[in-house]
């Protein structure tokens, strides 16, 4: 074990001198949201203190237009989102994903819809891959529900020509640190929906106030990720808390998807805004540096028996801040999980469990049948397209998962 070079498992954006010195740029919150506007060719967005925060304002907003309680979510997703929509006052419901990626199930979604009160379906471009949007957008427009977009993880993708986030009713995006460009926390609302514009500026109003103690604690935690997310010092913040919580089994803290239903809404100053704006221009130049790093992996995995590689299809244009590989069996997955333990090639997990298996979210999330996502957190591991990899590393990673599957 080398605790001097760890890769992120994730292809977040590091910060430049540049990006920092933007701080005292005085460019401001104005810019970012130009940069969302132009980018994705929507009018309406609005920067928020996280995806999720952005994700809970917007329910909050769709509750008013609405007596609708139901959201639907696929069966792999953050633990972060079943807890918003709680906290919302709204119920979760689960739709199984497809068995072979990210995907509903289209049966079993349409199936959920009937004779019930669907607020809203859920499409979550996990992992960078535009799921099949007009799939879902047919059956939420015969079961009157409104589509969102979770691109927390998709800043950038294509689906049919259009960028996501720009498909739905509405989407929100992360900027949390390690999802790209970000601002050590930090989200995107953007609406296609004008008519209800002014209700969601109006739950923004009254609902997101300053915080100035958490804004300047999260100026210095953007410092420091400047400083730590480098392969010399990421063991310390990442591979560190990771052996601390697996020793002590507890194997959902050590993916670091322990979250609480308090999550803050602040606002976010201009100074972490102007670093934001700052990366903004290095956007197509990261995800092409990712979609290169992807093709490697492609090429040489699949001929390897026993592992499916998640692709984007033919339609799509998929980011790949990491891949996303299904063993054909547990027992395999585990093999290759413990061979990578310590490596600090980037090599991690999507999830720690399916949805409905964390035990703090049993009171939220209903106990469905969704073998899909049991299947897709007992048989998965990704692997890293952070700018960090080399060509050698995915040769070492390629080699160790041919190795495995031959034994």
């Amino acid at each position: 074990m080398s605790i001097f070079r760890e890769i992120p498992p994730t292809a977040g954006f590091r910060l430049s001198r540049g990006d920092v010195a933007s701080m005292f740029s005085g460019s401001g919150a104005q810019s970012l949201r130009d940069d969302f506007r132009q980018y994705l060719g929507i009018d309406y967005v609005r920067v928020t203190y996280s995806g999720t925060a952005a994700f809970y304002l917007l329910l909050e907003s769709l509750k008013k237009v609405s007596s609708k309680k139901t959201v639907i979510i696929p069966s792999c997703i953050c633990p972060l989102i079943p807890l918003a929509i709680s906290r919302a006052g709204l119920r979760v419901e689960v739709c199984d994903i497809s068995g072979s990626d990210f995907n509903f199930d289209p049966l079993r979604l349409e199936k959920l819809c009937r004779g019930k009160d669907v607020l809203a379906i859920l499409a979550v471009h996990l992992a960078g891959m535009p799921v099949d949007f007009d799939a879902i957008k047919t059956i939420a427009k015969e079961y009157d529900a409104f589509t969102i977009e979770d691109c927390a993880q998709s800043l950038g993708a294509v689906y049919k020509g259009k960028k996501t986030g720009a498909l739905g009713d509405f989407s929100f995006f992360s900027l949390c640190r390690g999802k790209g460009l970000t601002t050590y926390e930090g989200g995107i609302i953007a609406s296609n929906r004008q008519e209800l514009n002014a209700v969601i500026d109006t739950m923004i109003k009254d609902m997101v106030k300053p915080g100035r103690l958490s804004e300047a604690s999260l100026i210095m935690l953007l410092m420091g990720y400047w400083i730590f997310y480098r392969p010399l010092f990421f063991w310390f913040v990442f591979r560190l808390p990771e052996i601390f919580w697996t020793w002590r089994g507890d194997e959902v803290k050590a993916a670091m998807e322990d979250f609480e239903i308090d999550f803050p809404i602040h606002k976010v100053s201009a100074v972490r805004q102007a670093i934001g704006h700052s990366q903004f221009a290095r956007i197509e130049k990261e995800i092409e540096s990712q979609r290169q790093k992807a093709a490697i992996y492609i090429n040489r995995l699949k001929n390897i028996k026993g592992i499916k590689v998640i692709e984007e299809s033919p339609d799509s244009r998929a980011t790949y801040p990491f891949m996303t590989i299904i063993f054909e069996t547990r027992e395999k997955r585990e093999k290759a999980k413990k061979a990578f333990e310590g490596s600090g090639l980037g090599v991690s997990i999507v999830y720690a469990r399916a949805i409905a298996d964390y035990d703090y979210l049993k009171d939220i999330v209903p106990d469905r049948n969704c073998p899909n996502g049991r299947i897709m957190s007992e048989r998965s591991l990704t692997l890293s397209t952070s700018l960090f990899l080399e060509t050698g590393d995915i040769e070492t990673i390629v080699k160790k998962l041919e190795d495995i599957c031959s034994a």
